[in-house]
């Protein structure tokens, strides 16, 4: 029962979404709507992985200065890894969330220089912050409310002296004497001093024209000159002159009128001191901000003044009452039942209802993402679906609570959107031209203008002998009929771990292939290289601006091959881009086909071929063995054997019987 029940000024976690970690938050305020639900509102708390890459690097920097001063001892990479889960960054960021979506409780504490950070590992749900975040202005700041608690925050007390020792300290330089009751005054000539000091105050704040007019009548004069700030400046004059009360009372009154002693309440105007309640009422006693954000022409010590006298007022008195009044109409507690519903991202059984991200597609021997098991009681789908990602049970609820894995894994921090649920091989044609970078000019321009650095992949030893005997589960021919979809490495790494002490007894053949010297390789690249053709006189086709000046007949090694017709064939020879040259066509001496437009950026060289009808009507005589060949050797010419045209039959013309024309009659 005291496990569910929520009051102001617990931490708490929230479930915003079924697949991504609690948010933290502390509850303020708990109010019932109108249609008898509760509402929290509460102060937002913000993990690592929701703040910025610099604002981690400045978190890190932070925390390396934390360690150098407070003398941590030694963690593991491991460790450290899980104490970036447990920093928290307070905000003064407020919003309202339903009561219904808390999860449960955790702690979260103030660190401290006294504080050991392995200290947090070893208790659960238990969180610290050093540091507090501004969502709007994307800052990392230092908690103004730090307990000052250490060897360097200590007075240095020396040692006592000893009976009959004498002091030989100069008092004078440790200290400044303001008062002394061992004087020759009594008590009513004191009081009789002070009584002056008031009167002379009262009639300096009738000559001062401001004060007139902030206190306009006798008693408010005489009100404000009663303060303490009037009484000091009496005894401190006292002091001065030796409790000379003669003197004194013509250093009340010098020569050029009644001294005037103000303190912040009159310095202060209406107008400032509303400003005053409202950085109060919004940051509460956080001094720095109330100067900078409300009254950047005050000074620190002057708005710290300002709040003690102003307690005494009895405007706070009155404000203290409604906010006393408010509380009492608020809930001061809530009860919330324990969330038992299934998550909809748990991996069901075969025979039960699937759950979302392709649950029931999940392939079988796949560990955990964070702790590498291949046992679990529930499995939970983790990451993006097409990854088919899991996490055990354990793994899981550290996932929801703490924001990360136990281990650290490359897809962790990466963005999980539903849109990566479609793999790009099972899309259409036009959905892949959609998401070409070439689609657009401003997508062009910035792949154009992106310089390409050389990089090299290099496979480890574990990887090669794991694609070796994890064949099975591999697949290296499904998975390359397949690139898109990716491999779970762990997985295969954790599965030859487990096979590699079989299969170290039954040694692996590896086959040799001699490869022979480059002078041979040359001499028979240049014997299957064809003979290149000389270009046709004339002007060129210009088909686009980048091919202006370059000539069609030729062809090089890799160019476009020629299509050379059978000597059983009929028909002509076809040359280079398959263009026949018959009586029915103009060559390209003879005149200019139409300029077709060919985008820049969908061309990777200056290089176009544009296939004609008659190119378009030759390959549909190639079988698909010859066009698998070529697309194998596309060095070497194709050769088309054309089909037998039909013959066309020769009539002997007949002579007719008579040369007279033969008239019809109706």
């Amino acid at each position: 029962m005291a496990a569910n029940m929520y009051r102001v000024g617990d931490y708490v976690y929230f479930e915003n979404s079924s697949s991504n970690p609690y948010l933290i938050r502390r509850i303020e305020e708990l109010n019932k709507t109108a249609n008898g639900n509760v509402e929290a509102k509460v102060v937002c708390l913000f993990r690592r992985r929701d703040i910025s890459g610099n604002l981690n690097t400045l978190a890190d920097s932070n925390a390396r200065d934390f360690e150098e001063e407070s003398k941590q001892p030694t963690v593991s990479e491991q460790q450290k890894h899980q104490l970036k889960h447990r920093e928290l960054f307070l905000s003064r960021q407020f919003e309202s969330l339903p009561a219904t979506h808390i999860r449960g409780k955790c702690n979260v504490t103030l660190l401290n220089e006294t504080d050991v950070l392995a200290g947090y590992l070893e208790k659960e749900e238990c969180f610290f912050y050093s540091l507090v975040f501004d969502p709007v202005q994307k800052t990392l700041l230092a908690d103004q409310g730090e307990i000052r608690v250490g060897s360097k925050y200590q007075a240095e007390i020396p040692d006592k002296l000893a009976e009959g020792e004498t002091d030989t300290r100069i008092q004078e330089k440790l200290e400044t004497k303001v008062w002394d009751p061992d004087n020759q005054l009594k008590d009513p000539q004191i009081d009789q001093f002070l009584v002056v000091a008031r009167a002379v105050g009262t009639f300096a704040r009738a000559l001062d024209c401001s004060s007139s007019i902030r206190q306009p009548s006798l008693h408010m004069s005489a009100a404000a000159a009663s303060r303490d700030i009037t009484l000091f400046h009496a005894m401190d004059t006292l002091q001065k002159n030796g409790y000379d009360l003669a003197k004194a009372m013509s250093t009340l009154v010098p020569q050029g009128g009644p001294v005037l002693c103000r303190d912040e309440m009159e310095e202060w105007s209406a107008s400032e001191a509303m400003l005053f309640e409202e950085a109060l009422e919004k940051y509460g006693k956080d001094f720095n901000d109330i100067r900078q954000d409300f009254l950047p022409w005050k000074s620190l010590a002057s708005v710290v003044q300002f709040y003690y006298m102003w307690k005494t007022t009895d405007r706070y008195i009155q404000q203290k009452r409604l906010k006393a009044a408010e509380a009492d109409s608020k809930l001061k507690q809530v009860y919330i039942p324990t969330y038992t519903k299934p998550n909809p991202n748990q991996i069901m059984a075969p025979g039960n209802k699937p759950g979302m991200n392709g649950a029931a597609g999940f392939q079988k021997g796949l560990s955990c993402e964070s702790c590498h098991t291949a046992q679990s009681a529930q499995w939970y789908a983790w990451g993006p679906p097409n990854m088919q990602c899991r996490l055990c049970a354990s793994c899981w609820i550290y996932w929801k609570k703490y924001g990360g894995l136990k281990t650290p894994t490359q897809l962790e921090g990466a963005a999980r959107s539903v849109s990566e649920s479609t793999p790009r091989g099972h899309m259409t044609r036009q959905e892949v031209q959609g998401l070409s970078p070439f689609t657009t000019s401003g997508g062009r321009a910035k792949l154009l203008a992106k310089n390409r650095q050389t990089f090299i992949l290099q496979t480890t030893k574990l990887t090669r002998i794991a694609r070796r005997v994890c064949t099975d589960i591999l697949q290296p021919r499904r998975a390359a009929r397949r690139p898109y979809a990716s491999i779970n490495a762990n997985a295969v790494k954790a599965e030859c771990m487990i096979r590699l002490p079989k299969a170290t007894k039954a040694p692996i053949k590896n086959r040799s292939i001699p490869r022979p010297p480059l002078a041979t390789i040359v001499k028979e690249l240049a014997i299957q290289a064809p003979l290149k053709l000389k270009a046709p006189r004339g002007a060129p086709t210009p088909i686009n601006r980048n091919q202006a000046n370059q000539p069609r007949g030729g062809s090089g090694l890799l160019g476009k091959r020629p299509f050379d017709s059978s000597s059983q064939a009929i028909g002509l020879p076809f040359p280079t881009n398959g263009r026949p040259f018959t009586s029915g066509m103009r060559t390209t001496s003879q005149s200019v086909i139409k300029r077709q437009k060919v985008n820049q950026g969908d061309a990777p060289n200056p290089v176009v071929f544009v296939a004609t009808k008659d190119t378009r009507a030759l390959r549909k005589h190639l079988s698909q063995s010859e066009m698998r060949r070529a697309a194998r050797k596309p060095h070497l010419p194709v050769r088309v054997k054309l089909p037998l045209g039909p013959r066309t039959l020769v009539l002997p013309t007949l002579p007719s019987s008579t040369s007279e024309p033969i008239v019809l009659e109706d």
